[in-house]
């Protein structure tokens, strides 16, 4: 499911309200068969896999899976031409559950996306704390604030 700033960007109300980001956050559900078919998919089209400033350990299987999901570890995909992707199993103030149950769904070129409500977007990044995350908030708070209006849409299912 899209989270952070690229899952605000699916409730921009125009091409105006778009924020700019240098990579996308995937929050996956706690679960070591799923992570294990996240790395392989991000493999698959060429990205490489990472944790911290090392690249993930191989083989790149259930048992190492079980161990990231136990830490809930972050593993980062990307390629030599600066597409990054955050493989998250955390998002600051709630549960994989909860903000799955409350997805909105977007349909891009024929493929449904699940992206976080944004009241959950903006919460997180309150929660998170981090400087980088307040200053988002800041910065666009007016945008934000247009786009709350859209927050009270009912959450989609599958």
């Amino acid at each position: 499911m899209v989270i952070g700033v690229g899952g605000a960007n699916y409730h921009a109300l125009s091409a105006g309200t778009i924020f700019t980001t240098k990579d996308s956050d995937l929050f996956l559900a706690p679960d070591a068969d799923n992570l294990v078919s996240a790395w392989a998919a991000c493999e698959s089209i060429g990205l490489s896999l990472w944790s911290g400033d090392e690249p993930l350990d191989t083989p790149r299987d259930r048992w190492l899976a079980e161990r990231v999901v136990a830490t809930r570890s972050l593993t980062r995909a990307d390629n030599p031409q600066g597409f990054l992707v955050d493989l998250s199993l955390t998002m600051a103030g709630f549960d994989f559950e909860e903000v799955w149950r409350d997805r909105r769904v977007f349909r891009v070129e024929g493929v449904e996306v699940p992206v976080a409500r944004l009241d959950h977007i903006v919460r997180s990044k309150a929660a998170a704390g981090r400087p980088k995350d307040q200053l988002f908030l800041a910065t666009h708070e007016d945008a934000l604030r247009q786009m709350f209006p859209r927050l009270t849409d009912e959450p989609q299912s599958e």
